[in-house]
C-alpha cells in the first residue's frame, strides 16, 4: 500500500530535539476511543442515519472487544449521546496516558455516489479533498464558546492556517501510519474500498493536542444510500467494528507483544515459571538472518550517532524513510536480550521505545520473528 506523506513542518531545531524524547505513556496498552461528535453537535445526517450515533455505536462496540482481551484498557471521551469539545478529548488520553488514540467519524459529501474509508494520521496537507475533510470534521469548534483564543487563531474555513500553530510530535508518525495501515487493511478485508490508495495526512484539530500515535477514521460516507444502510446496521456496524477492534491488536502484537510483560503483575514478574508464555520462558532459536532491534525514536533530524545524543546509549543504528529518521538501539538474534535492551532504553527516558524485528534485512512482525 501506497503511503503519500507531505509534511511542512515549521519548528526550531531546539523544540525538534526536545521532543524526540518527549512521549511518555505507562506500562498498561490503554486505547483511547473518540466518537465524533454528539449532543448538539450532529456530525453529518442524511436520510435519517446521524453520524454521532453510528459513530458512539461503533466506538462502544470497539471497546467491548478491546476489553474482552484482557490486555488492553480502554478509555472513552464519551460513552454517551454528549458535547465533547475538540480539545477535551485529546486532553482525556493524555490524561489517562493512552497508548494510542482512534477517533472514529463518518464521512458525507453532496455527491451521494462518492464511497469508501480513509484514515488519517495528523499532519500538514495540500491535498483539496484533505483539507475538505479536515474542514468539515474540524468546523464543530464554532460551537464552542470563545473557540478563536482557545484555539489560537485556527480558522476552520482555512484548515492551513494548523500549518501555524502545529507543535508536530514526530516520532508518533511512524506509528501512527502503522496503526493507520492496520486499519485499512482490515477494511480490505471486508471488501471496503480504501479512498486515494492509502494512509492520508490532515490537520484534524481533535488529533493536533493527542501527545501518542493516533489516528483519525472515516468508516465510509453516510451520504451513500447503499453503504450509509451499512453504517447505520446492526450487522453492518458489528463487522466494522470488528475490524477496527482487529486493527488495534495487530498493532499491540507487533509493537508490543502478543502477551504484554508490561501487563504482568511485579510479582508474577519474579516468578516466570508460574507463566506459560513461551516468550517469556526462553529465548526462541532465531532462523539465520533474524533480529531484534529497538526503535528509540523517528524524527526530520538527522542526528550525529553519539552517545551523548541518545542518553548515554550506545551502538546506535539509523534508518532513513520518506525523509524520517528511525533511530535503533541494540541488535541481537537473542529475544530476551532484546527485552532486555528495551528495559535500558526506557530506564534511560526513552519511554516510547519498542521492540522490532528484521529477517535479512527487511522488517517483520515482532511476533512472526519469535516464532
Amino acid at each position: 500500500m501506497n503511503i503519500k506523506i507531505s509534511i511542512k513542518v515549521m519548528l526550531s531545531s531546539s523544540f525538534l530535539f526536545l521532543s524526540l524524547f518527549s512521549y511518555s505513556q505507562t506500562s498498561a496498552f490503554r486505547v483511547a476511543l473518540d466518537a465524533g461528535h454528539g449532543g448538539h453537535d450532529t456530525g453529518a445526517k442524511y436520510n435519517g442515519r446521524i453520524e454521532k450515533d453510528v459513530a458512539l455505536s461503533v466506538v462502544l462496540k470497539v471497546g467491548k472487544i478491546l476489553e474482552d482481551t484482557k490486555q488492553i484498557e480502554t478509555i472513552y471521551t464519551r460513552k454517551t449521546d454528549v458535547f465533547i469539545e475538540l480539545n477535551e478529548r485529546a486532553n482525556i488520553a493524555n490524561k489517562a496516558k493512552a497508548t494510542i488514540f482512534v477517533s472514529i467519524h463518518c464521512n458525507a459529501n453532496k455527491n451521494t455516489v462518492a464511497d469508501g474509508t480513509e484514515t488519517y494520521v495528523m499532519g500538514v496537507t495540500k491535498s483539496a479533498s484533505n483539507l475538505d475533510v479536515a474542514r468539515k470534521e474540524n468546523a464543530v469548534i464554532t460551537l464552542e464558546k470563545d473557540y478563536k483564543q482557545k484555539y489560537e487563531g485556527y480558522d476552520p474555513n482555512s484548515p492551513e492556517s494548523l500549518i501555524g500553530m502545529t507543535l508536530m510530535q514526530e516520532e508518533y508518525l511512524e506509528n501512527s501510519i502503522s496503526l493507520a495501515s492496520n486499519v485499512e487493511n482490515e477494511f480490505e478485508k471486508l471488501g471496503k474500498r480504501i479512498r486515494g490508495g492509502g494512509v492520508k495526512q490532515a490537520g484534524f484539530l481533535v488529533l493536533h493536542r493527542a501527545y501518542m500515535p493516533r489516528v483519525l477514521i472515516e468508516m465510509g460516507f453516510i451520504s451513500n444510500p447503499a453503504e450509509g444502510a451499512v453504517l447505520a446496521s446492526e450487522n453492518g456496524q458489528n463487522e466494522i467494528a470488528q475490524a477496527i477492534a482487529k486493527a488495534i491488536i495487530n498493532y499491540k502484537n507487533d509493537f508490543f507483544g502478543s502477551f504484554s510483560e508490561n501487563s504482568i503483575p511485579e510479582e508474577k514478574k519474579a516468578e516466570p515459571k508460574k507463566v506459560e508464555s513461551p516468550i517469556i520462558k526462553e529465548s526462541p532459536k532465531m532462523v539465520s538472518g533474524t533480529v531484534f532491534k529497538i526503535q528509540i525514536s523517528a524524527s526530520y533530524i538527522d542526528l550525529e550517532l553519539a552517545p551523548k545524543n541518545f542518553k548515554g546509549l550506545d551502538t546506535i543504528s539509523v534508518e532513513k524513510e520518506n525523509n524520517l529518521y528511525k533511530y535503533f538501539y541494540g541488535e541481537t538474534p537473542d529475544y530476551n536480550q532484546a527485552k532486555e535492551n528495551l528495559k535500558l532504553a526506557k530506564s534511560k527516558g526513552f519511554t516510547s521505545a519498542f521492540l522490532i524485528a528484521f529477517k535479512d534485512g527487511k522488517k517483520i512482525s515482532v511476533q512472526e520473528a519469535i516464532k
